[in-house]
Parts: structure tokens; C-alpha cells; sequence
């Protein structure tokens, strides 16, 4: 029994998130467990390294499993035409690596990187993955105010209520607005772990401050607070996407 790493992508619209849950079907780890064990011929469990919500989407996911199979690598373009062959179209393969028999996607992850887009500009063709948001908006405020996240590790004010995480504190390293086309913009945002809905959070909250709602020091003060009632609204899931995972190298096999 060897254990790899899988990189995908997928749309999340098309899935309930990406964890296997009770009384909720379709989820993009229940159609990898049911696709991988099914061609590989053996029971696969896998292990994602975070948990992406209902319509949030993926470019770069990376999940662990276990396998009896033992040319996955050495036959690997031929394992990823397969797996990609049965899997829905709205779910990618990109590479099979070995690891350590101890590594762990989820827990070996020293960063994180997820991009938010936003639109000024209906756009029929580019609507579907972006929020479009009417009006003006001041990307260089939202920028100083992004950069008080550096500043903070407590992001309870930025979490859903009544997660079983033990700890509300994440190291945000990086949070900028980049224009990435006409009328278009992009949210990085990079830190050691993320919370459940704590992007979403923080692109609605920092919209308020573009829109002049709010000011830096009341988004200071949102923080500080450590209550999710007194930020903003979750912007839309669409738009999100988990874009890189980091890890140490000595982790991988050959």
C-alpha cells in the first residue's frame, strides 16, 4: 500500500462542496472516492486538503490516497487519461505524485492561496466564474484595508458560527486587489489556513469599505470584535477559487 497525491480542478457549481456528507449527495469527494475505487478496483478513501463550500471552485486541489496499485506512476499519463475519462467534466486530474507513506494533504500544508474575482462589467461569458458589482468602487481603500489582515490572527469575525475548529487564528501573509482585465479585478489572499467561509467574509466586508460604507478603522474594528454579525455578507461562491497549496518538498517521493 503506497499513498499519492492527486492534484484537480473542478467547477464547484456543479457539486454540494467538497466533502462527503449525511443526506447530502453529490459532492466532489464522494464522486472522486466512487470513480477512483471503481477503476483501480479497491476501496479509496480520500483525504482533501481543505474544505471548499457548496459552488466554491478549485484550480489547484490536492487530496491524499492509498492505493495496491503499482504503476500509478510509473504509467502515470495513462492513470490520469483514465481517471479523467469517467469523471464528469466538471472535475480535472492534473498529476499523480508519490509521497511519504506519513504525509497528509490537509496537515502538511504550509500555505494556502485563494483568488476572488470581480466584475465592473457584464460579461455573458465570464459572469458565471466573477461578481459583478454595479457601481464604484475604490480598490485602493479596500487595499489598505486588506492590509490590516497582516496585522491580526483572530478571524473569528470572518467565520461561520459553530465550526469544530479548535482555533479561530490563521497568519494571513498576503491579501491585495490586482487588476487582472477591462473592468476586472482579482483578490489574493495567502496564509497558513483558512477558515470555513472566511474568504467569502472578508471580500463582502472589504466591499463595504470600496463602497465607502465603512472605514478602515471600523474595519479594524470588525476584526477586533470576533463577532461574525458585525462584518458583512458573504460575497457570492462563484467567484471563488482555491488556486495553489504549499508543501514542504522532502514530503515526495523521487
Amino acid at each position: 500500500m503506497a499513498r499519492f497525491f492527486l492534484t484537480l480542478s473542478y467547477n464547484g457549481g456543479s457539486f454540494n462542496g467538497w466533502q462527503v456528507q449525511e443526506n447530502t449527495p453529490n459532492t466532489v469527494q464522494q464522486v472522486l472516492e466512487e470513480k477512483l475505487s471503481m477503476l483501480l478496483k479497491e476501496k479509496i478513501e480520500v483525504m482533501g486538503c481543505g474544505r471548499t463550500d457548496a459552488g466554491v471552485n478549485a484550480k489547484n486541489f490536492v487530496a491524499h490516497f492509498d492505493s495496491n496499485c503499482i504503476d500509478l506512476i510509473s504509467n502515470k499519463e495513462h492513470w490520469i487519461y483514465k481517471f479523467n475519462n469517467v469523471l464528469p467534466p466538471t472535475i480535472s486530474i492534473q498529476n499523480i505524485e508519490a509521497v511519504k507513506d506519513t504525509a497528509h494533504a490537509r496537515f502538511d500544508a504550509k500555505s494556502r492561496v485563494y483568488y476572488y474575482y470581480l466584475s465592473q462589467q457584464k460579461n455573458p461569458f465570464r459572469d458565471v466564474f466573477t461578481y459583478y458589482v454595479y457601481g464604484d468602487v475604490d480598490f485602493e481603500l479596500m487595499n489598505r484595508a486588506a492590509a490590516v489582515l497582516l496585522d491580526h490572527t483572530d478571524f473569528t469575525s470572518f467565520s461561520k458560527a459553530h465550526t469544530q475548529t479548535k482555533t479561530n487564528n490563521c497568519k494571513i501573509s498576503k491579501a491585495v486587489w490586482q487588476p487582472c482585465g477591462p473592468n476586472e479585478w482579482r483578490f489574493t489572499i495567502k496564509a497558513d489556513r483558512f477558515l470555513r467561509g472566511m474568504v467569502r467574509a472578508i471580500v463582502g466586508t472589504l466591499l463595504l469599505v470600496g463602497r465607502n460604507k465603512i472605514t478602515i478603522d471600523d474595519f479594524k474594528k470588525i476584526i477586533e470584535a470576533k463577532d461574525r454579525k458585525v462584518a458583512g455578507s458573504n460575497a457570492p461562491a462563484n467567484a471563488l477559487f482555491l488556486s495553489g497549496i504549499h508543501y514542504p518538498k522532502d514530503i515526495y517521493l523521487g
